[in-house]
């Protein structure tokens, strides 16, 4: 596939138009149109929609892949190359009238990633990336950051899992807080990852969350040079992410307890 760059930027384009939708409903969005999917995990028409208006324009932007999607709108999916698609990560953000929120796209072939793209909704912000060919923000190169542990700023999203989660959570806020700058929470992974990607954060981890909230923050990650691996080390094809700027990925490998996953 050589047109990575052109397929990548008519991502972008779909995207926006579609976060468009996101911005105007929130405008008269209405909590009697919530459905609880699990514990803590939120679904609406909104997520649905913006699921389906994706699906139909990345069909004519390129037709021979399948789709994974969050919502499951469409059954249509293609083993060897397909759209992984999050219509609105961050929903309890966006249920809450809470940035950020956005929409997250990936292509890819097998286990090899070719586009990722993460668009925030309230900042009108679109990052992203294709293979081998860095990693942006607005169209303007970004890189992650050069900082040390100690002046680090490390985002540590919080997943649906609480009890399954709780130790290892408990570890990583008993060994981290106060000896680095912060700690956040932002209640969406794809821009934790995009905020490593950008220097916005030095660090992030989560577990047990799906490919649709982290492909395409893979990618962006590891084009703007920095590392991605699951909780163990090995290359990102399980639930828990880190992702670093690649000086401190061992110190939040250490902050994790033993056989956490």
């Amino acid at each position: 596939m050589n047109n990575l760059k052109e397929i990548t930027l008519a991502v972008c384009e779909t995207a926006k138009q579609v976060g468009v939708f996101l911005r105007e409903e929130r405008k008269t969005f209405s909590l009697d149109s919530v459905e609880q999917k699990h514990d803590h995990d939120y679904v609406s028409y909104v997520d649905k929609t913006a699921e389906k208006k994706l699906v139909e324009a990345l069909k004519r932007v390129y037709p021979k892949a399948g789709f994974i999607t969050e919502e499951g709108t469409v059954d249509r999916s293609n083993t060897e190359l397909n759209w992984i698609i999050d219509p609105l990560d961050g929903t309890t953000n966006y249920i809450q009238d809470n940035a950020p929120y956005c929409i997250s796209i990936a292509l890819r072939s097998g286990n090899d990633l070719l586009i990722g793209m993460v668009y925030e909704v309230c900042r009108d912000e679109c990052y992203f990336a294709w293979k081998e060919g860095g990693a942006y923000l607005n169209g303007k190169p970004i890189h992650v950051s050069e900082k040390q542990i100690s002046n680090a700023l490390i985002g540590i999203d919080l997943p649906y899992n609480a009890e399954s989660y709780k130790p290892v959570v408990l570890s990583i806020i008993d060994k981290l807080y106060g000896k680095v700058s912060s700690l956040r929470v932002n209640g969406s992974a794809a821009m934790g990852l995009c905020y490593v990607a950008a220097g916005r954060y030095d660090g992030w981890m989560e577990a047990y969350i799906n490919p649709w909230d982290y492909s395409a923050g893979v990618l962006i990650v590891r084009e703007a040079g920095g590392t991605v691996t699951d909780f163990n080390g090995k290359d990102v094809h399980s639930h828990h992410v880190i992702a670093t700027n690649g000086i401190l990925h061992s110190d939040l490998k250490a902050v994790l307890p033993p056989a956490a996953f």
